[in-house]
C-alpha cells in the first residue's frame, strides 16, 4: 500500500507541475519573483512536448506502481492521464507539438501582459523618466 500511495502522490505532484507549467505565468502577475522559477519550468514543459520526451516523474511513478503490485503504463504522464480526457484517440507527434505550442502561447501572453503592466506602472510613477 505504501508504494501505491507514493505513486498516487506522485501523480498529484505531476499534475500540479503541469498546471504550473501552463499557468504559472499568470501567477507571476501576483508574485513577480515567481517568474524566476516558472520560466525554466515552462521551457522544460515546451521542450519535453516538442522533443516527445518523457518526464522523469513518469518512470518513477511506474516503478512505484510495479512495486505495489500494479501494472505500470507506457508513454508519458500527459499521454496516460490528460490526453484520454482531451483526445480519446491517443497522443500523436502532431498533438504534442500543439500542446507545446499552447503552453508557449499561454505563457507568452501572460508575460507580455505582465511586462506591459509593469512598464505602465513605471511610467505612471515617474521612474521611467529617470526620477528616483
Amino acid at each position: 500500500m505504501g508504494y501505491r500511495f507514493l505513486a498516487d502522490g506522485l501523480v498529484l505532484l505531476h499534475l500540479a507541475f503541469v498546471v504550473f507549467v501552463v499557468g504559472g505565468g499568470w501567477l507571476a502577475w501576483r508574485w513577480p519573483r515567481l517568474a524566476w522559477l516558472h520560466l525554466p519550468v515552462a521551457a522544460w514543459g515546451v521542450w519535453i512536448e516538442w522533443s516527445r520526451g518523457i518526464c522523469p516523474l513518469t518512470p518513477l511513478e511506474n516503478a512505484y506502481r510495479r512495486r505495489a503490485g500494479e501494472a505500470g503504463y507506457s508513454g508519458s504522464f500527459v499521454e496516460h492521464y490528460i490526453l484520454p480526457v482531451l483526445y480519446p484517440a491517443g497522443l500523436t507527434p502532431e498533438t504534442q507539438w500543439v500542446l507545446g505550442a499552447i503552453v508557449l502561447l499561454v505563457n507568452v501572453l501572460a508575460y507580455a501582459g505582465l511586462w506591459r503592466r509593469r512598464r505602465r506602472n513605471l511610467t505612471r510613477s515617474g521612474r521611467a523618466e529617470g526620477a528616483p
